[in-house]
């Protein structure tokens, strides 16, 4: 395992370009971090950077203490996983998996038992003698992945490896990348553009926004309840959060038809009278009236029953997915996106309510794009 810390790292390239901005962050042993954000945001910069692959321009490294920044790949004790695979065609899994081994001028036996035992624990044992060409992408991906996890390095790095892979064998490989980090133990960094991967695997995700800002850096629960500013809320969470912009006046702004008295969701509404604020809400977090109802029939007592806001708003379109529909409205001509029960979808075209609780609606700042502060309990 390995702690690592970065202190003030900057990236920028010789034509000025600026890929990585302030970089702060302590990773602890053991640790499962995921970088995520948008094309261009220097995640996969970040993740060069510590495995030696970029220079740092400015800042520090540390790996267990010491300053790494002009250490060698080689002596940082780390194995990289690629978007690609980059196993090598001509030799068979075995040889891929023992490739790093033989050059490093390990005994045969020995590779011969870390290959197999690898092997085991992937699933490979049967694939062997194939070449990468007779492979399955999930089974190459494997292959990467067991290469890198061969040589019992402290630290993993994972630029995008599932990118490649389609929807069931994405889903299959992260449960499985989770299981060998919890077996092997190493500091793990991920990088990916897929906000439910990192919300799956990491126990904490590093959002980063285009031009290599850090907007926040957390627990997955920390993210999706505490969203720190609109990017964030905007970021994660599928379908996105439903932003509705007004101007406060009285305590109150308007959505749709609806006067939003914002007292019950900020600390101070005294604080952002006059300005121009965004009202948001998950598309998961609301009810509609029947539902409400029934929550508040069977609350213990009327002070347990659900307090929020009931909205108006115009059925575009909804989509079926199952366990739930997408329901695409609109709230004056702000388009939102609702989830709800798929046995009690409203028609296509037709006005309904429905209801968020104080505790699911959130304020934030135009101006400084940050939370309003609040003293509800997120759930």
């Amino acid at each position: 395992m390995a702690h690592l810390l970065f202190k003030d790292v900057n990236k920028v390239y010789p034509n000025g370009y600026h890929a990585v901005h302030d970089f702060n962050m302590e990773i602890k042993d053991g640790e499962f971090i995921c970088l995520v954000g948008d094309s261009g945001c220097g995640k996969s910069t970040t993740l060069r950077m510590i495995a030696g692959l970029e220079d740092i321009t400015a800042g520090e490294f540390y790996i267990d203490g010491v300053l790494a920044n002009q250490m060698s790949s080689r002596d940082r004790g780390i194995a990289m996983v690629f978007q690609s695979y980059a196993l090598y065609p001509h030799l068979t899994v075995y040889e891929n998996l023992g490739f790093g081994l033989t050059l490093e001028g390990i005994d045969a036996d020995v590779i011969d038992e870390k290959v197999k035992q690898t092997a085991k624990i992937l699933g490979l044992t049967e694939y062997l003698e194939r070449f990468p060409r007779n492979l399955s992408g999930g089974q190459c991906q494997r292959v990467a992945v067991g290469r890198a996890l061969i040589r019992k390095v402290n630290i993993f790095l994972m630029d995008e490896p599932l990118s490649n892979l389609d929807a069931k064998q994405r889903v299959t490989m992260r449960s499985e990348i989770k299981q060998i980090h919890r077996s092997v133990g190493a500091t793990t960094i991920y990088v990916t553009h897929d906000q439910t991967e990192a919300m799956t695997m990491s126990d904490r995700i590093v959002v980063m926004k285009s031009g290599g800002y850090v907007q926040q850096i957390g627990t997955p629960y920390e993210l999706y309840f505490h969203p720190r500013n609109l990017f964030v809320a905007g970021f994660i969470g599928e379908p996105p959060m439903n932003f509705i912009k007004g101007v406060v006046e009285n305590g109150k702004i308007k959505v749709g038809e609806t006067d939003v008295d914002l007292a019950p969701v900020v600390k101070n509404v005294k604080e952002i009278e006059g300005k121009e604020v965004v009202f948001a809400f998950r598309p998961e977090a609301v009810k509609l009236p029947e539902e409400k109802k029934r929550v508040a029939k069977s609350a213990e007592g009327a002070s347990a029953a659900p307090k929020g806001y009931t909205l108006t708003s115009k059925v575009d379109l909804t989509e079926l997915l199952g366990d739930t529909t997408n329901v695409y409205a609109n709230i004056g001509d702000v388009n939102v996106i609702l989830k709800v029960n798929p046995h009690n979808t409203p028609e296509t075209g037709t006005e309904f309510k429905f209801f968020v609780p104080y505790e699911a609606a959130y304020v934030y700042d135009c101006e400084t794009e940050l939370a309003v502060e609040s003293d509800l309990k997120r759930h």
